[in-house]
């Protein structure tokens, strides 16, 4: 009698290989980790909504860490580099996450319209608890830091998830197609691996450093949306 054997599970490769890019870091290192992630997770039975959800947990509890710690390391009363580190981590590994749930969505024939939809929420949910965390930070160590700054920061930090919503269904091509190395070391400012990295890295190192981080994020987003607008105007006006 003739007998087949079950079909191979996915590998880390092949999950990697449905990954959806995310720039330079991202795509070296969030989706590499991610593709570790899906292949324990499908391992251990668990959905890619469970991995979405643990996201939403882990990058909410590390904001809530940093938004915490904020006036006692301004202080001098908590170690900011030990602060720094569980920002840097947690937020990195929830990126990570958020990188495996979709892997293992499409890599297994998961995916669905709710979870893509639940993904894009949860998103927004721990993208803004980040930008809380950061500019709790950066008023706790220069108490002037103005309010418009910081309102600024918080209204702008969405436009890298928001273009990235649209490209998924075509609507706003890249404005640079180029994927030479130079090009892509460049758009690292746009590559929200990248970005949480320094974040926690300028959280180790010198949380003093944190309203410059803001107000520079802020241009770099700020002068990236203006540039959209831009692109997508005149193509719009071209038909």
């Amino acid at each position: 009698m003739r007998t087949f054997s079950p079909p191979a599970e996915p590998t880390a490769a092949d999950y990697y290989a449905v990954n959806r890019g995310g720039g330079l870091f991202s795509e070296a290192i969030s989706q590499r980790i991610g593709s570790r992630i899906a292949v324990v997770a499908r391992r251990h039975g668990l959905s890619p909504t469970a991995l979405t959800i643990l996201n939403l947990c882990l990058g909410l509890l590390t904001a809530f860490v940093v938004i915490a710690a904020a006036g006692p390391v301004a202080h001098g009363r908590v170690p900011g580099a030990l602060v720094g580190l569980i920002a840097l981590a947690g937020w990195q590994l929830a990126y990570a996450l958020d990188c495996a749930d979709g892997q293992l969505a499409r890599g297994t024939g998961q995916s669905t319209a709710a979870g893509g939809r639940l993904d894009v929420l949860c998103d927004v949910a721990v993208q803004s608890a980040l930008v809380a965390a950061l500019s709790a930070t950066a008023k706790a160590q220069e108490s002037g830091t103005p309010a418009w700054l910081l309102s600024a920061f918080a209204a702008t930090w969405m436009v890298n998830l928001v273009t990235s919503v649209m490209q998924q269904g075509g609507q706003a091509p890249s404005m640079v197609t180029s994927r030479s190395p130079a090009v892509r070391t460049v758009k690292l400012v746009r590559d929200y691996g990248a970005v949480v990295a320094l974040a926690g890295l300028v959280l180790i190192v010198a949380p003093g450093f944190a309203v410059w981080f803001v107000a520079v994020f802020t241009l770099v987003n700020g002068g990236f949306l203006a540039a959209s607008i831009a692109f997508t105007g005149r193509s719009a006006l071209r038909g």
